[in-house]
């Protein structure tokens, strides 16, 4: 049974087209994220499953319904977590929580959602007086609190610092491992590695690609060295071959090459000889980032991107 199903789905605004021909289809239960740069469609996308937008042209179907047309028993089954929110901050945070579960026909119960986000000690504390990763926190929480069906995520954690993210997802992991549907959008492609069972990228409003991350990482070329130089390892001995894929910057030996063999041993042969340490060697595919920029072109924005 497929929890969301879209065909060739368009949204105009104007002469732009921020979404052409895209379709795409979402077994229950499966994690997917939603890769893109900015303005490639992504919150389009999932503005319109959620039902806040309409296409201009396609069709799309939610746990079975137009979300345009779903009633309150439709919504009662998703859950969403939008890029901000203005939530009541003179409320504590289970207060909040059980107000919104209220809205709900079957809730979880407040002090479980409250365990799965990490906010047991902050129960009594007023939301406006949390910190922001705190608050994103009770983002995802009031989003988790109907016991959805699906949850949709857009870019819950960009923002937040690593300790903050990883305390976000490890509520959303909990949740998701009973077998919600969860479509995800980030710009954190080590989200996607880690927690999507598939990946969609998006690019220029087109969907360019649609697969597991690790056969998207098969399409970023050849078998990838990487090698981070010891303090003090003498760059200036690099025979030709090594220091042409030397990334002064990152201070590694970045080798992209077909014939991952030959450079391998030259890379063995160089390091032997000047007593360097290769425990830090890496010999795999391409990472997911390096994937994504051979398929779009495009980078993914940075922090600073998003102010």
């Amino acid at each position: 049974m497929n929890a969301i199903l879209t065909e060739h789905l368009t949204r105009r605004y104007g002469d732009l087209k921020a979404l052409d021909d895209v379709s795409f289809e979402v077994p229950a239960g499966q994690f997917v994220a939603m890769l893109g740069p900015n303005g490639a469609g992504k919150t389009t996308t999932i503005e319109i499953l959620e039902g806040f937008l309409a296409p201009t042209s396609g069709s799309v179907q939610v746990l079975g319904s137009d979300p345009r047309r779903g009633g309150r028993d439709w919504r009662s089954r998703i859950g969403v977590v939008t890029q901000s929110t203005s939530l009541d901050g003179q409320l504590s945070v289970r207060d909040l929580l059980s107000t919104f579960g209220q809205l709900y026909p079957n809730p979880l119960p407040v002090a479980e959602v409250l365990e799965m986000v990490d906010l047991t000690d902050e129960a009594g504390v007023r939301v406006d007086t949390l910190s922001g990763g705190q608050q994103r926190r009770v983002d995802v929480a009031v989003g988790l609190i109907g016991r959805p069906e699906i949850l949709f995520l857009d870019e819950p954690t960009t923002g937040l610092d690593p300790e903050a993210r990883r305390r976000v997802w490890g509520g959303i992991e909990k949740l998701a491992a009973k077998g919600m549907t969860v479509l995800l959008t980030t710009h954190y492609l080590e989200e996607a590695n880690q927690f999507a069972d598939r990946v969609i990228v998006i690019s220029k409003g087109r969907v360019v690609a649609d697969t597991t991350p690790e056969e998207l990482r098969t399409r970023g070329g050849h078998t990838i060295i990487r090698y981070p130089l010891p303090d003090g390892a003498p760059v200036n001995s690099l025979p030709p071959a090594l220091a042409d894929h030397l990334d002064e910057q990152r201070r590694e030996i970045i080798v992209r090459s077909g014939d991952v063999n030959a450079a391998l041993r030259a890379l063995i042969r160089w390091a032997d000889a000047q007593h360097l340490d290769l425990s830090g060697m890496e010999v795999g595919p391409p990472s997911l980032e390096e994937a994504y920029l051979s398929i779009t072109g495009e980078q993914l924005p940075t922090e600073s991107d998003h102010g």
